[in-house]
């Protein structure tokens, strides 16, 4: 099978305002190398802040979403080169995560398969996750004499807690999208042949939303986590009033149609944005 040109190392569908973005190496398992993430860093960048574009779901072609790094290209070649070209290779994957972490709009990890090692990065940056039932996640570094490394040694502690990591870490197991789901390493499984229906469902609840809270509302959540409360507290009230500041239109709208027209209910669903201009 021929590698495929840089540009086709991902691809990308805009469909009713949802980016359907996946790793395109299904021969290798969707693994990483350095074409792939030069590529997804260019996809990111322009989708950000396309007007047609509400979330961005991240999923991979074939049998895998990523078998994480690729060995050949993204360990070995580099390695061979020195140190440059390993430092080099490492800022063209961890820019991409970061820029994923920090997208304007939603992000939804669509995990369809096979999920291992450097995969793990991505994963974390997505907002949300939903897993087929039937996919793999595995550390497998502890079985070919390496740590889990490039940041999933800490995502597997931030979302699973300390005994599920440890386990997953040193004993090299894979576990399915039911186990990863009450690890919490995603947050629900579902049958493979219901996966993107219930993708896109939740993506157009997201659409639904008030934009401008969705992403103060995921960075807050993101920034607040290494916070201490009395911290998060603080910054979160100057946040909130930031927000209501940069959108305060948005906010009155939400106001009058649940005071004065009581036309929702904020426990119900989101205000209707077609009437306040903010969709």
């Amino acid at each position: 099978m021929s590698e495929r040109a840089e540009a086709d190392t991902v691809t990308c569908v805009v469909e009713n305002r949802i980016a359907w973005v996946s790793f395109a190496r299904p021969g290798k398992r969707n693994c990483m190398g350095p074409k792939l993430n030069r590529q997804m860093k260019r996809v990111i960048e322009d989708l950000e802040f396309r007007d047609d574009v509400g979330v961005l779901v991240l999923t991979g072609e074939g049998t895998s979403w990523s078998a994480g790094m690729d060995l050949k290209e993204y360990f070995r070649e580099n390695e061979e080169k020195g140190l440059g070209a390993i430092r080099g290779a490492q800022r063209e994957a961890y820019s991409w995560w970061e820029r994923l972490r920090w997208f304007e709009k939603p992000t939804i990890a669509m995990i369809n398969g096979w999920c291992f090692g450097g995969a793990y990065g991505p994963l974390f940056a997505c907002d949300l996750a939903v897993a087929a039932e039937d996919a793999q996640f595995g550390l497998s570094e502890i079985n070919w004499g390496i740590l889990p490394g490039g940041g999933a040694s800490k995502v597997i502690a931030e979302l699973t807690g300390f005994r599920n990591a440890m386990y997953h870490g040193m004993m090299g197991e894979n576990v399915d999208g039911k186990k990863a789901a009450e690890w919490g390493l995603v947050n629900e499984a579902v049958p493979a042949d219901q996966l993107k229906a219930r993708v896109t469902e939740i993506a157009n609840v997201l659409l639904g939303k008030n934009p401008q809270a969705l992403r103060a509302t995921k960075w807050a959540i993101s920034r607040v986590r290494e916070m201490t409360y009395d911290n998060a507290q603080d910054y979160l009230i100057r946040t909130q009033e930031a927000a209501n500041s940069f959108d305060n239109e948005g906010r009155k709208e939400a106001t009058r149609q649940f005071i004065d027209e009581k036309t929702f209910k904020p426990g119900l669903g989101a205000y209707d944005l077609k009437r306040s201009g903010k969709e």
